[in-house]
């Protein structure tokens, strides 16, 4: 399994400087004193500017130099260490890079507890449509907040300036707007969903009583006052696996001779459960039932673990190359000033040696995982399935499950169908990371250490599916899934 893969551990289009949003100051206990955020400053600059691969990618050396400055300057004073958070966020957004931010898993368990776990979330899912903010699932006792409805304001903020307003902190690649969105929406995907945590930052006058101004398909506009939900009730209305599988995919067949796998994450670092073992089953069962088309659904899976190199594998027949991108990296071994300030769960990371070779004058070509002389490559695995392959996809595909669907596509392996990915076909950053532990706020922020460059010029976008489907209002409140409704018409047609 050589070819590239962004882990996406627990783990934006803005120009210029960042804008710094800067909420209503809370009571001035856990004040950070300005000396000590100026400090973690020089340590971000100096560990970003050595070793992040793409910093450079969408900002010239002035940009990012301003970028900085700007950071300087909004933690210039002593302020709240939410306050500090936020500053890091939007600061993180203007390298346009999905895989650089504040990191609500890798913060410790103090911060977590203070940040991100309020009783201030919205009591319901929704989705973003055409800047709209649509409700998709209910858990509040107002029975009128049905799916489909329009929710207008949250507590006399306009929904659409929350919008705008999260966009600053919003992560993806490049000018990839689609992901920040998609990021943004809150559909039980995550055990920390980007709007619960940062709505509360930015408005923090909202608390356990939500007053809400919503609209419903009919035009009709109303009020109403609904408790917020705590994270721990967040939490339980999130899918559960199956009990006992272990495992956080399922293998359905809504079709005679179709077969639909749900993927929603590929982030298997921390598990014990054998999904390679798991797959060859399901390829073995795909075989045995003589299954003539399979829907791989990837909507809600940003990425992970190199999962589909070994999908890849099952499906090709031969071994694949893809020789398009170059691996770089920054550096061949970490400076000793920067070492005390990175976590990582690799320390081979901190010390390349001969896996990284001299490409010009800011690059190493990084050799460690691509070493056949071939390119990368992907060898090829039994049972083989020889049947049609239709894979779903959106904006939240921006690590791994990007490169697969560029795979699928550019090898002619499947039909991309839904939405176009996240990520950026200039290249992501990830692969390694490091954790870098600011000392004196006490917040991490991850800094990814593997860049992916194509070797011909490609647009700044994520990879267009072969057939569009878009979901409307309709399609929420009628429960219907457009894509998948596409994807089995097609599955169940005949050759």
């Amino acid at each position: 399994m050589r070819f590239p893969c962004t882990v996406v551990f627990l783990c934006l289009a803005l120009a210029g400087c960042p804008v710094v949003a800067t909420p209503e100051q809370p009571a001035k206990t856990d004040q950070l004193a300005t000396a000590g955020l100026q400090a973690d400053v020089d340590i971000l600059q100096r560990a970003y500017e050595t070793l992040h691969p793409g910093l450079l990618r969408y900002n010239t050396p002035e940009e990012m130099k301003a970028h900085f400055a700007s950071l300087r300057r909004a933690l210039d004073h002593d302020q709240s260490r939410a306050s500090v958070f936020l500053a890091l966020s939007q600061f993180a957004a203007t390298i346009e890079c999905g895989h650089t931010y504040a990191n609500f898993y890798n913060q410790s368990p103090a911060v977590q507890a203070a940040l991100f776990k309020g009783t201030n979330r919205v009591p319901f899912y929704f989705r973003w449509l055409d800047g709209r903010m649509v409700v998709t699932r209910n858990f509040s006792s107002d029975k009128r907040l049905q799916p489909g409805a329009e929710i207008l304001a949250i507590d006399g903020v306009a929904t659409s300036q929350i919008l705008k307003t999260l966009m600053t902190v919003a992560r993806t690649d490049g000018a990839n707007d689609a992901k920040r969105i998609a990021y943004l929406e809150v559909q039980g995907n995550d055990d920390y969903e980007a709007f619960d945590i940062f709505l509360p930052l930015f408005y923090p006058q909202i608390g356990r009583a939500i007053a809400l101004k919503v609209r419903d398909m009919n035009g009709v506009a109303w009020t109403t006052s609904v408790p917020a939900l705590s994270y721990e009730q967040r939490l339980s209305f999130r899918p559960k696996a199956a009990a006992g599988s272990g495992s956080p995919w399922q293998l359905t067949f809504p079709r005679q001779g179709v077969a639909l796998l749900d993927m929603p994450t590929w982030a298997m670092y921390n598990s014990t459960w054998d999904w390679h073992r798991y797959l060859e089953g399901v390829f073995a069962r795909l075989q045995a039932r003589h299954v003539r088309s399979l829907i791989i659904d990837l909507r809600a899976n940003e990425g992970g673990d190199d999962v589909g190199n070994v999908i890849l594998a099952h499906l090709a027949g031969r071994d694949l190359t893809s020789p398009d991108y170059l691996r770089l990296v920054r550096y061949r071994s970490v400076p000793r000033d920067l070492l005390s300030y990175l976590d990582t769960w690799d320390a081979s990371f901190k010390d390349w040696g001969d896996k990284a070779k001299p490409y010009n004058q800011r690059f190493y070509r990084l050799t460690k995982y691509d070493d056949d002389a071939r390119g990368t490559v992907i060898d090829a695995l039994s049972p083989r399935f020889g049947g049609r392959v239709f894979v779903l996809v959106g904006p939240t595909n921006s690590s791994a499950t990007f490169q697969f669907a560029g795979i699928v596509k550019s090898q002619h392996l499947g039909t991309l169908i839904g939405q176009p990915t996240g990520g950026n076909r200039r290249g992501i950053n990830g692969g390694a990371f490091f954790f870098v532990r600011l000392p004196h706020s006490g917040l991490e922020m991850d800094l990814p250490l593997i860049g992916t460059f194509p070797v011909v010029a490609q647009p700044d976008a994520g990879i267009d599916p072969d057939i569009r489907v878009a979901t409307t209002i309709k399609d929420i409140k009628e429960d219907r899934d457009p894509e998948l409704e596409k994807a089995l018409s097609l599955a169940n047609a005949q050759p």
